[in-house]
């Protein structure tokens, strides 16, 4: 009786500011302050309150911890095998959400109102907002293509980064400190709350996670059990979820259908997918009212936290087989991209009646929807996935000397990607070098970076010599496919492709082209440079461009920079 006196006096302290204006309006993060201090006051030694970083504006980055008997820190989780589950809000601080239902779910869960015992056998972590700088850059103009709040807060941080692009790159400080706090609770289910953009239709959720269609097994076959039945709960409870983002193949032709696809782990959730474990990403719909947006946010979280009450043992279980498996592999075909094929089924889709017509503004199709007109929209679905991009995994891993030994250990390290360093020079160690042909460069910066896109190229061997201190990074090890993703100069989330080595990519010494000139003709007495010289010049682009067809034969003569364009981390084929 005395437990349950001071939780109905704790509970107006501990409502928010959402549900006490019907949900016309969300908090200022001042609200989550102070809802993350009075919720241990409320449930002493059931939650804690924890800062875990500080943005660029000072503002402290908290989460919230919750178990019904202690469980409240990583070591003791990871001491009792307790399964994690990791609620994120707010990372897209317009698309704020998953900071209401959150709340409103934790308190209802400690109250005992909802899955009373699920917090017995489930430690859960929630971020009401991980960009907290952007969520206070408050206005009612920030998302224009969503139904409420009146005010909410800005897509990016203050330093102008999405932060759900950043998880392979890791510049933010708010990112680095996200990736610490994942490492040290390692949650067995990561769920990232967003609400998309797009078109007009009646399905109010999509959630998309893996591993489900592809990943080490059995964790694909508990994705699948786990969609199920949480497709389930959700229809039950009158919700019409959709398990791919509901994007369409043509942006502006509703009949041109959806495709599924997984994206690289510069987004949450195939980051932590590529961890063994499961990254969830949950889209509410924007044209849905703030409430009913809120209210299916919270039914996909509690239902989360059932699920992973009742299977995350085994979930648990399956992912260090999988860690463990991991770890015994080497020189292996690996896929670290998928992409549709172009077999498609039809499926109903419910959406609104709608009109495509040339429009006089834009001179592209412009499409109006009827929302007092239903209508189910039989379209193709794209499921059926192929590899993107396939790479063989090194032998023995990859080298990385020390003028980039220093950054690149700190970057393996948040990722907690394994790696050590020589304690002494080797001399003459065989490695495989990659050169790139000729690199090509996003037009402009993309997340703060000039992209490196086109980076086509080929592998060599010969010997290397290693100073002390050099970084060995094991290809055999639990984070491989995330090790492949990073240093693996093919993939668009590697440090190449990111634009970490793009001095390498710069020519610093230069052949004069008076000096180039009888170079080259001597050079053309060579049947076989005259005959590639030819070829190329049956390109237009080539054949135009002066600069380029010195280039050819400069690159040819003895004084050529022998690194220029070579990535500086190296394949090995065993441990030097």
């Amino acid at each position: 009786m005395t437990f349950l006196l001071a939780v109905l006096a704790a509970a107006p302290t501990l409502s928010t500011v959402a549900e006490r204006s019907g949900f016309a309006d969300t908090g200022r993060y001042a609200e989550v302050e102070a809802l993350c201090a009075a919720f241990p006051r409320a449930f002493p030694g059931k939650v804690r309150c924890d800062t875990f970083g500080v943005t660029p504006l000072g503002r402290p980055m908290l989460a919230l911890v919750a178990s019904a008997d202690g469980t409240l820190t990583p070591e003791a989780a990871a001491k009792r095998a307790r399964p994690v589950l990791f609620l994120q809000g707010g990372i897209h601080a317009g698309e704020i959400d998953g900071k209401d239902a959150g709340l409103w779910l934790l308190r209802d869960v400690l109250e005992g109102r909802a899955l009373p015992g699920a917090l017995a056998k489930v430690t859960l972590v929630f971020v009401p907002v991980f960009n907290v700088d952007g969520h206070e850059r408050f206005g009612p103009n920030n998302r224009p293509n969503q139904v409420g709040p009146r005010e909410m807060g800005w897509r990016v941080t203050s330093q102008n980064l999405n932060l759900n692009r950043d998880y392979a790159k890791a510049d933010a400080p708010e990112m680095q400190a996200m990736l610490r706090l994942l490492h040290r609770w390692d949650p067995i289910l990561y769920a990232d709350l967003h609400v998309t953009d797009g078109a007009k239709f009646r399905h109010d959720v999509s959630i998309t996670f893996e591993p489900s269609t592809h990943g080490p097994e059995p964790l694909r076959a508990y994705g699948t059990a786990l969609r199920d039945a949480l497709f389930a709960r959700l229809t039950s409870k009158s919700h019409l979820p959709v398990n791919f983002y509901p994007s369409f193949v043509v942006d502006d032709d509703p009949s041109s259908g959806f495709a599924y696809g997984w994206p690289s782990p510069r987004f949450g959730n195939a980051y932590w997918a590529a961890h063994h474990r499961f990254g969830l990403l949950l889209e509410t719909h924007s044209w849905k009212d703030y409430r009913a947006r809120v209210t299916a946010t919270y039914d996909v979280c509690l239902s989360l936290l059932e699920l992973t009450a009742l299977d995350g043992a085994r979930w648990l279980a399956a992912a260090k087989a999988a860690d463990d498996a991991a770890a015994r592999l080497s020189g292996d075909e690996v896929v670290l991209l998928w992409e549709p094929t172009k077999t498609s089924r039809l499926i109903d889709f419910e959406g609104y009646a709608y009109s495509r017509e040339p429009s006089a503004i834009s001179g592209q199709p412009w499409v109006r929807y009827d929302e007092s007109t239903p209508q189910t929209w039989r379209v193709p679905y794209f499921d059926e996935l192929r590899p993107a991009l396939t790479v063989r995994a090194p032998r023995g891993g990859w080298v990385v000397p020390p003028p980039h030994a220093g950054w690149v250990a700190e970057r393996l390290a948040l990722h907690r990607v394994a790696f050590s360093r020589l304690p002494a020079a080797r001399r003459a160690v065989a490695v495989e070098r990659f050169r790139l042909a000729e690199p090509r460069f996003r037009a402009a910066p993309y997340e703060g970076r000039l992209t490196v896109t086109g980076r086509d190229g080929a592998w060599s061997e010969g010997p290397l010599d290693l100073p002390a201190g050099t970084l060995f990074v094991p290809a055999a090890q639990a984070r491989r496919l995330l090790a492949l993703h990073l240093l693996e100069p093919a993939s668009p989330e590697s440090f190449l492709a990111w634009g970490f080595f793009n001095a390498h990519l710069e020519q610093k010494e230069y052949l004069e082209d008076y000096l180039t000139e009888p170079f080259a003709r001597a050079l053309l007495e060579d049947g076989g440079v005259r005959a590639e010289f030819e070829a190329r010049l049956k390109d237009p682009a080539f054949a135009k461009d002066p600069a380029a067809r010195l280039r050819f034969f400069s690159s040819r003569h003895p004084s050529a920079d022998p690194l220029q364009n070579v990535v500086p981390v190296y394949r090995v084929a065993a441990p030097p």
